[in-house]
C-alpha cells in the first residue's frame, strides 16, 4: 500500500506536467511559427519480487517472475515541426516557409537564433528585423523610398528605388536547417537556439534541395490543433483523476488495517 501511495504519486505529477504542456499549446494557438510539443512518458524503475527464470521446483521454471513497477516519469518534451497554416496578410514584408527551415536572427550579443515567424518589419536604417527589432541575416537594408518590395520563393529580396523603374536586387533570404531540429531550445519570442542535441546549422537558398520556399505575403500560423488539444486536456484530467483515486484507496486501506490494530 505504501507503495502504490508514491506510485499514484508519480502519476499524478507526470500528468501535471501533460497538463501544464498543454496549455502552452492552447496558449500560443494564435502564435505564428509556433510549434506545439508533446510529451513522452516512461514508465520508471521495477522491484524484482520473482526473478523471471527462476528455479520453482527441480524441472520447472517461473515463466514471468513478478516485477511491480514504481510508477511514470516524462522522458522528454518534445516539439513538433510540421507544417502550420498559411495565412495570407497583404504585408509585403510578411514571409511564410513552406518546408523546411529556419530564418536566421542575430540576437543582441551577437549570436544567432533561428525562427519559423517571419513578421519582418524595417528597423530606423532600413534594415530587415523581426518584431523584437533584431536583425535579419544575412543582413538586408531596404533603401530610403523603396517601393514594390519583392521576395521571391528563392530569397531573392528586390525593390523599385526612388527614381528607378527597373526592380534592384538588394540581397536574398537564406535559411537554416539541423539534422534534429526537435533538439533545438526554445528561447521564447518565436526564437530557437542551436544546441549539442540540435547538431549545428546547415544554411542554403530556399528552394534548393533539403530547403523549403518561401511565400511573401504569408505568415505560417501555429500548427497547434484545438480540437485534438482538448482531447489530450481531457485524457489528462482523467488520468489524474484516477492515479488520485488510487492514492485514497490506498490510505483507506491503511484505514482499514489500522482499525485491525
Amino acid at each position: 500500500m505504501i507503495r502504490s501511495l508514491f506510485t499514484g504519486t508519480t502519476g499524478m505529477n507526470a500528468q501535471q506536467l501533460n497538463i501544464d504542456v498543454i496549455a502552452n499549446n492552447l496558449a500560443n494557438v494564435s502564435t505564428t511559427g509556433f510549434k506545439r510539443s508533446l510529451t513522452d512518458f516512461q514508465d520508471l524503475l521495477y522491484e524484482t519480487i520473482k526473478v523471471p527464470g527462476s528455479q520453482t521446483s527441480t524441472d520447472t521454471q517461473s515463466p514471468t517472475g513478478i516485477l511491480v513497477g514504481m510508477g511514470v516519469g516524462t522522458g522528454a518534451v518534445t516539439k513538433v515541426f510540421s507544417q502550420g497554416e498559411l495565412i495570407q496578410t497583404q504585408n509585403q514584408l510578411d514571409v511564410a516557409i513552406e518546408g523546411t527551415g529556419f530564418f536566421q536572427i542575430q540576437m543582441p550579443d551577437g549570436t544567432t537564433a533561428y525562427t519559423r515567424a517571419g513578421a519582418f518589419k524595417t528597423d530606423s536604417t532600413g534594415r530587415i528585423t523581426n518584431s523584437n527589432g533584431y536583425i535579419l541575416l544575412p543582413a538586408i537594408t531596404i533603401p530610403q523610398g523603396a517601393n514594390q518590395i519583392s521576395i521571391s520563393n528563392t530569397g531573392i529580396v528586390s525593390a523599385i528605388l526612388a527614381g528607378d523603374t527597373a526592380s534592384t536586387q538588394l540581397g536574398t533570404i537564406e535559411l537554416a536547417t539541423f539534422i534534429n531540429s526537435p533538439g533545438l531550445s526554445s528561447i521564447g519570442n518565436n526564437l530557437f537556439t542551436e544546441t549539442g542535441a540540435s547538431g549545428a546549422p546547415s544554411t542554403g537558398t530556399p528552394g534548393d534541395n533539403g530547403y523549403g520556399i518561401l511565400a511573401q505575403a504569408f505568415l505560417e500560423g501555429s500548427n497547434v490543433n484545438i480540437v485534438q488539444e482538448m482531447a489530450n486536456m481531457i485524457t489528462a484530467q482523467r488520468a489524474y483523476e484516477i492515479n488520485s483515486k488510487t492514492i485514497t484507496t490506498s490510505d483507506e486501506m491503511m484505514k482499514t488495517t489500522n482499525a485491525l490494530v
